[in-house]
C-alpha cells in the first residue's frame, strides 16, 4: 500500500458549526457534501467573480493553519477580520510524513503582510514596500516558497504583468519540482496553462474538473482578442 506524502490529500466538511453564508455557494455546497481530493501538484480554481473560488481558497488556507490576510505558518497577521467561517467547517486530510509548511499569498492583503513582516526583519528580509507591486509578489514566491509545503495564492496575477506572470508559471513549476503542492485561484488564462496543472472551474453548476481551452475564461478572451469591438459594443451602448 502506498501512501500520499503531499501536504493536502483531501478536503472535506468536518465537524459542522451553523452554517454561514458561503455554504450557500454552488461550489461551497459541493465542497462540503462530496469533498476534494487535491492533486500533488498545483491546482488552480477558475471562475466568474462571486462563484466562491477565492471564498474556498481563503477557507482552505485557514484550514490549513494559515492567517486568512496572507502569510506563513509561523505568522500572526491580521487586521479586520472578513472572512467566512468556511475554514471552521473543513477538515484536511494530510499526507504522510508531508511538510506542516505553508504560506498564503493573498492578492489584495499583502500590502499589509509586508508591513508586518517589516515590523519583525531580519537582516535577510527583503523590503518588500521598496519594490513594485509586480516584484514584491515574485519575490515573495522566491524567497517564501522555498520548501516542499502547502503553498496558497489568491489571484496574484492582479500584480503582475503578462512577463511577470510568465514568471510565476516557471516558479510555480519548481516549487512542485521541490515537492511543494499549490492551489490557486486566478482569472488569467495565461496562469491557468501551466503545463500539468488541475483546473477546476467553479459556477452555478459547483465545481468540475476542466481542460484549459474549454475553460469559459480561454474562450472569451480569444473572442475579445480576435474581435474586442464585438464584446466592447455591449457595455459601450449600455
Amino acid at each position: 500500500m502506498t501512501f500520499a506524502e503531499h501536504p493536502v490529500v483531501r478536503v472535506m466538511a468536518g465537524a459542522l458549526p451553523p452554517a454561514d453564508w458561503s455554504s450557500a455557494i454552488p461550489a461551497v455546497r459541493q465542497l462540503l457534501d462530496e469533498g476534494r481530493e487535491l492533486d500533488p501538484g498545483v491546482t488552480f480554481l477558475v471562475g466568474e467573480n462571486g462563484s466562491g473560488k477565492s471564498t474556498i481558497v481563503e477557507a482552505v488556507a485557514g484550514a490549513y493553519g494559515l492567517s486568512p490576510e496572507g502569510g506563513s505558518t509561523h505568522g500572526a497577521h491580521a487586521t479586520r477580520p472578513t472572512e467566512s467561517g468556511l475554514a471552521e467547517m473543513l477538515s484536511l486530510q494530510r499526507g504522510l510524513g508531508a511538510s506542516r509548511w505553508g504560506f498564503f499569498l493573498r492578492a489584495e492583503t499583502m500590502h499589509g503582510w509586508y508591513t508586518y513582516s517589516e515590523d519583525r526583519a531580519g537582516p535577510t528580509t527583503p523590503d518588500y514596500h521598496a519594490m513594485s507591486h509586480g516584484e514584491s509578489f515574485l519575490e515573495v514566491v522566491r524567497t517564501r516558497f522555498a520548501s516542499p509545503g502547502f503553498y496558497v495564492l489568491d489571484e496574484p496575477e492582479a500584480a503582475l504583468s503578462f512577463s511577470s506572470t510568465l514568471a510565476l508559471i516557471g516558479a510555480l513549476h519548481d516549487v512542485v519540482g521541490e515537492g511543494g503542492q499549490v492551489l490557486c485561484a486566478t482569472h488569467s488564462p495565461v496562469l491557468a496553462a501551466l503545463p500539468g496543472a488541475t483546473i477546476l472551474e467553479v459556477g452555478s453548476w459547483g465545481m468540475r474538473e476542466a481542460a484549459w481551452e474549454d475553460l469559459d475564461l480561454v474562450r472569451h478572451w480569444r473572442g475579445f482578442l480576435e474581435m474586442p469591438e464585438r464584446y466592447l459594443r455591449h457595455v459601450m451602448d449600455a
